[in-house]
């Protein structure tokens, strides 16, 4: 993938993977946008990240992601890659009920939204120069931790849309990339819970570099393992991760 004389649009883009990518996108010469639903946190983008266009959007609502895309391709009509990054990671308890509308946010963000946005950025993409889809997925998608049961399960479903998804555009210039993190040291789910996680700049520097080297599945550390393993491997990964916590 040419990393530079991109213009590349980034959702979830004020922290994080997704701020990550974007510094590493302008760093090698592309425009970069970025949307997010905190208007303080892209502030803040701006304001540290001279050059980086941002865009308050909550990607949960369909009529704010029509308006992004309506936004984005009237404003950069040479935008030619879409990065589906933003996501929620939450916790939940089925046992006690749960939040179903927290819940049903959490699938709208992390699985709606990419499938709505490659939908509406595919017809446009077609017309550009070498124009890509980037879905951010989790080594989760392949053994899912139980207490974020809704979290691994939208990120199992975008990898297999982003399977067919790159099947259905295998004869067109649109380059579809799967990037599968595993946990990154990022505040995803909340401050300091993935202090545990790999380094935020070693993760993406390692991403940039597959991304380079034309890499259509980028996944890394326990991604990596994950993505490759058999059957009988997945449930030993799955037992071990999902082991009870002794006190």
């Amino acid at each position: 993938m040419n990393l530079g004389s991109n213009t590349v649009l980034i959702t979830g883009g004020a922290s994080g993977i997704g701020l990550a990518l974007a510094e590493r996108f302008r760093r090698a010469g592309s425009r970069v946008v970025v949307c997010g639903r905190r208007e303080e946190k892209l502030r803040e983008v701006e304001e540290s990240h001279p050059g980086i266009v941002t865009r308050v959007c909550d990607v949960a609502e369909e009529s704010e992601r029509v308006a992004l895309f309506e936004w984005a391709t009237g404003e950069f009509p040479a935008l030619n890659v879409l990065v589906n990054n933003a996501g929620v990671q939450q916790r939940l308890d089925v046992s006690d009920g749960g939040d179903w509308r927290r819940a049903r946010q959490e699938i709208a963000i992390n699985f709606d939204a990419p499938v709505h946005l490659s939908m509406l950025f595919a017809p446009h993409l077609l017309a550009a120069r070498e124009p890509a889809i980037v879905n951010v997925t989790s080594g989760l998608a392949f053994s899912p931790l139980a207490r974020v049961p809704v979290y691994c399960a939208t990120k199992a479903a975008l990898r297999s849309f982003t399977l067919s998804l790159r099947r259905q555009l295998a004869a067109t210039p649109i380059e579809v990339i799967e990037i599968i993190p595993p946990a990154v040291n990022t505040d995803l789910g909340g401050v300091g819970l993935h202090t545990f996680g790999v380094p935020l700049d070693e993760f993406a520097d390692s991403v940039f570099g597959r991304l380079r080297e034309g890499d259509s599945e980028i996944a890394y550390g326990f991604a990596d393992e994950a993505s490759r393993a058999s059957r009988s491997e997945l449930d030993a990964i799955f037992e071990r991760m999902n082991a009870p916590q002794s006190a």
